[in-house]
């Protein structure tokens, strides 16, 4: 731990979970390196991710995005392809970027493809799934409505997935951020994962949640304001 993370942690109680607003403010105040710090939100779900029907995924357009562009890549052909480099995308293609990959290429932070290009897609799995960048249904980056993909990519969509142990961790904006918008971006989140509580989910379903800047400590947020 050092000089500066000690500081900052003389800051929170541990022991107490503080409301969302007094939360963000002491994220802030805490986040003390010299570049704009992440705010990154932790969610502990009351889930069993080894049952299939409580593996959470999906994605949410947060309404004041990251505070960071995303690069999209799209694998499309023919019409799909046009249309893509129309809206936006910053890498459109097929073979090509899939040899490009292959070959140690990662120059993009999402993929999008159209169902059509998955089966090619697909020889990716081995590169791709370990980095989390494998295009999926559930998170709206396999489709034929690739305007909208990349639209709500360049937004600020930020994806969600249970880790083993019922964990969730989503980057919710900058330090630079205002407190009403980080409030507004983490609300939404949360809001979200209350929507798709798995009816098989027994007991308290949001049983920790805490934010915290890339380099500073985490502060327990108070769930009471969130059904569970």
């Amino acid at each position: 731990m050092g000089k500066k993370y000690k500081e900052a942690a003389k800051l929170i109680d541990r022991t107490v979970s503080y409301e969302l607003a007094e939360a963000v403010d002491l994220t802030k105040k805490s986040a003390t390196a010299k570049f704009d710090e992440t705010i990154e939100l932790a969610v502990r779900l009351g889930v069993d991710p080894k049952k299939a029907d409580q593996q959470i995924r999906g994605a949410v357009v947060l309404p004041h995005g990251t505070g960071k562009t995303q690069k999209v890549l799209v694998f499309a052909k023919g019409e799909k392809l046009k249309e893509a480099e129309a809206a936006g995308a910053d890498f459109a293609g097929d073979s090509e970027y899939i040899t490009k990959i292959q070959q140690g290429w990662f120059d993009f932070d999402v993929i999008v493809a159209t169902p059509d290009m998955m089966g090619e897609v697909g020889k990716l799995g081995r590169v791709l799934g370990p980095k989390g960048l494998m295009p999926n249904p559930k998170t709206g980056t396999v489709t034929f409505d690739v305007t909208k993909a990349i639209n709500d990519i360049k937004a600020g969509k930020v994806e969600y997935r249970v880790d083993k142990s019922g964990n969730i961790h989503v980057p919710v904006g900058k330090k630079s951020f205002d407190d009403t918008k980080l409030v507004e971006n983490i609300n939404t989140v949360i809001e979200t994962l209350v929507k798709v509580k798995p009816a098989t989910a027994k007991g308290i379903y949001l049983k920790n949640i805490a934010i915290a800047s890339t380099m500073g400590p985490g502060v327990k947020v108070s769930s009471a304001d969130f059904a569970k």
